[in-house]
């Protein structure tokens, strides 16, 4: 039998970031310690389809930490008493930076003109890293930058249910302290349906781990993605795994899809009944109704959301978020399709913004305009949601 050789050794090619985080860490610095998604399997996701999983040498993470810990250190030796910098100072270090490290300055720069309070570890799933080598990245980021205030990440519930709980208060115990999961749903038969690899009770356990090891939680959830035929499962099993996890966060990702994911696809081939907004916002009311005995901060802070004011927190803020559902279901239809059309197109932020005699009349123009009617106000959404993904 031949004998196996080993894979080159990967050689370090600078200071690497990769395309996605949570819009809650958009102050965050960015540090990639794997690339892509290890399941990448999930029917409604377009991230990372056609790339490849890989988990980057723990020394390059740690390269690209120092290089952003030398370029925070001279910006800091540059800059005023107030911690400015004069545009003249920053055009001449932009200069004198070799272009092979001008990556690493500009998330050097981003990250110090924006406070320097959090870090964000990419990509998808960067707690599948073996323990040890995550805890040794984090020590270096702690040694660096001992004054943020938080280091989160993304990661998949079925890779926390088998991660060591002591393992887990380690990272806690080296700042790790804010953990991101798409939950998406809590239907077992949703989860099928949409290839997440994970069943409700991962995520149930996962999420218990988390918040054991003393970290923060966000779990994310998206109305629309049983379709017509699974809303009312989504909404109630979905609210269940909640309520059995108390997560600290719970953030709304309405299911919106573009051309090309698999989803689409069968959303096109009719295999796929895609809710309307009224039926999401009937859906997301049934969810929220449906949580209790918890005290999550619900957040809607993602731009396809239709009701960015349905945030609070439990349970005092729940009849507020309630009520705006109730408010917009109470509207007749061609009042929905003014709200729906001027939310996407950014006339409307909330729903109160239709007593404004300005952005309701220009609401009304863009509607008689593009033809829109409550008959055809669904399609019309389809293609303006697209522009946000």
């Amino acid at each position: 039998m031949p004998a196996q050789t080993k894979a080159p050794k990967e050689t370090y090619q600078g200071f690497e970031q990769g395309p996605i985080r949570p819009p809650s860490e958009a102050n965050s610095l960015l540090i990639r310690v794997t690339r892509n998604c290890p399941w990448n399997r999930c029917s409604f996701c377009p991230v990372y389809k056609g790339s490849r999983f890989s988990i980057r040498p723990k020394e390059h993470v740690i390269r690209d930490i120092d290089s952003v810990w030398r370029h925070i250190g001279a910006l800091q030796q540059k800059a005023t008493d107030a911690g400015g910098l004069s545009r003249r100072e920053l055009r001449q270090t932009i200069q004198d930076t070799d272009r092979q490290d001008l990556q690493a300055f500009n998330a050097a720069l981003n990250w110090y003109t924006t406070g320097m309070r959090s870090i964000f570890l990419q990509d998808a799933n960067s707690l599948i890293v073996k323990p040890a080598h995550l805890i040794e990245i984090l020590g270096h980021l702690r040694l660096r930058f001992g004054d943020v205030e938080r280091i989160t990440s993304y990661a998949r519930s079925h890779t926390i249910s088998r991660i060591k709980d002591a393992d887990l208060q380690a990272m806690r115990d080296n700042s790790l302290n804010r953990i991101h999961i798409g939950l998406e749903s809590g239907s077992d038969q949703v989860l099928k349906l949409v290839g997440k690899g994970v069943t409700k009770a991962t995520h149930i356990k996962a999420g218990l781990k988390v918040v054991k090891a003393g970290m923060e939680l966000s779990e994310y959830v998206m109305p629309g993605l049983g379709g017509r035929d699974l809303s009312q499962a989504h909404a109630l099993e979905t609210a269940d795994a909640l309520n059995r996890i108390n997560p600290h966060f719970i953030r709304l990702r309405t299911l919106a899809l573009p051309n090309g994911i698999p989803l689409f696809d069968a959303w096109q081939a009719g295999r796929f009944d895609k809710c309307s907004d009224v039926e999401m916002a009937q859906e997301t009311l049934l969810f929220l109704e449906t949580l209790d005995g918890i005290n999550s901060v619900v957040k809607s802070d993602h731009i396809l959301n239709l009701f960015q004011e349905v945030e609070g927190t439990l349970p005092e803020d729940k009849d507020h978020m309630t009520g705006v559902l109730k408010d917009f279901l109470a509207l007749a239809p061609d009042q929905q399709c003014l709200y729906q059309v001027g939310r996407r197109l950014g006339v409307f932020s909330r729903l109160s913004d239709m007593q404004n005699t300005y952005r309701r009349e220009k609401t009304e123009q863009i509607c008689r305009e593009l033809g829109v009617t409550p008959d055809n106000v669904d399609q019309v959404i389809d293609e303006l949601m697209k522009r946000f993904i």
